[in-house]
């Protein structure tokens, strides 16, 4: 069957993990994405371990499944050709070079559009086209801090944390594949392409959502709440007797059916904790008595009797636990490919779930330069004694 994106053509400059983020949706939503590495090195995370699989690291893994994979070395000029004609066919090409490399190449967006006018070139970097910060090395670790995502995170008086995820190359990596996919849509009423512009460092402070408008209002920063919500309670971990787990509690009538099970029904009608803007204000009085009542519970007890009652609240799984639950195997977010030396490797699902035309993982993240030779003979026309003259000659 058809999927979304399955005459779409996408050439991926992309390394490490914004980008090839990116382009994985875009496979995974049925483009043919055709990555595009350095001979002989490879993008970044191919070497970001232990641990490895069939010689290919977890990292680089994660990030690169249904694309194919071919090497240019754009310090010779007959690799510049080749991505040239590339371009000429392609709909979309995604680049994630430090500022001004592509055009010393002379392949740079105005160049390159010349020769295909409904391209959409997307570039990503860490602090975008323009302005004091253009050209500075963007890592996700960096923008974290400078996007004011560590100065909410970690323990209420302690060090800020990162998050463990690079969320920042995430979120910008989503953002990326929306403009590309919105860029597409436009081309399909004028025909036109387009350049689209991401930086890290936008995306997250896109993403400060509540927070960054809470700023905006007060003209003062949130401090920090720890595991607790800065404006919704009880949204908290708490302490059983055999471990912890975590409470969300949305709105007044979970909370009056939260105060039934820790057998304290007059917390609901208290009001100092009737209303959720009152237990904001008074969530210091709140917390010990819901403590010491949560003490008195078995993890299992209590994640059963809140569920039953429709109170949102969960285990703090583990990844193995949870990339063996039920539910996640249900809805194939593990799922098993043939990888060729690997053999049976299991990699992480696709979250879309379409009716009409459906997707999926199809092919494992390629090896170094694994389809080189099929681009170059499908998509270009080159016969095997070219590929092999280009290949003795270190452009590929």
């Amino acid at each position: 069957m058809p999927q979304p994106l399955d005459d779409i053509l996408v050439i991926d400059l992309t390394r490490v993990l914004a980008g090839p983020f990116c382009t994985m949706n875009l496979a995974d939503l049925g483009a043919e994405v055709i990555k595009v590495e350095q001979p002989g090195r490879g993008d970044d995370t191919r070497q970001w371990g232990p641990p490895f699989a069939g010689g290919e690291s977890a990292y680089y893994l994660s990030v690169n499944r249904n694309k194919k994979g071919i090497t240019l070395n754009f310090a010779h000029p007959k690799a510049r050709d080749i991505l040239r004609a590339l371009v000429t066919k392609a709909d979309v090409l995604i680049e994630n070079f430090k500022s001004g490399t592509m055009e010393s190449w002379g392949l740079g967006y105005e160049e390159l559009r010349k020769l295909n006018t409904g391209l959409i070139y997307c570039n990503i970097s860490g602090y975008g086209r323009g302005g004091p910060d253009e050209g500075r090395l963007g890592y996700d670790f960096v923008i974290q801090a400078e996007g004011g995502l560590m100065s909410l995170t970690g323990p209420i008086d302690g060090m800020p944390y990162r998050h463990v995820i690079a969320i920042v190359d995430i979120t910008t990596g989503m953002y990326a594949a929306t403009g590309i996919i919105a860029a597409l849509r436009a081309r399909d009423r004028s025909g036109i392409g387009q350049r689209v512009d991401l930086s890290l460092l936008e995306s997250q402070v896109a993403w400060l959502a509540n927070l960054g408008q809470y700023t905006l209002v007060t003209g003062q920063s949130p401090r920090k709440y720890g595991n607790a919500h800065s404006t919704v309670v009880p949204y908290e971990v708490f302490k059983c007797t055999n471990g912890y787990f975590v409470l969300a509690c949305g709105n007044d009538g979970q909370f009056a059916k939260l105060a039934r099970i820790v057998r304290k029904p007059e917390l609901a009608t208290d009001a100092r904790f009737a209303t959720n803007p009152s237990r904001v204000t008074n969530r210091a009085a709140l917390f010990p008595i819901l403590e010491d009542a949560f003490a008195t519970f078995s993890v299992d007890d209590v994640l059963a009797q809140l569920r039953e009652a429709g109170v949102p609240a969960g285990r703090i799984n583990s990844l193995e636990q949870t990339l063996s639950d039920p539910q996640v195997l249900h809805r194939e977010m593990v799922v098993e490919v043939d990888h060729p030396t690997a053999g049976k490797l299991k990699l992480l699902g696709v979250p879309y779930k379409f009716s009409e035309t459906p997707v999926g993982v199809h092919s494992p993240p390629p090896l170094l330069g694994q389809h080189t030779a099929e681009v170059l003979r499908e998509l270009l026309g080159y016969d095997a004694g070219t590929v092999e003259t280009l290949r003795a000659e270190g452009v590929i």
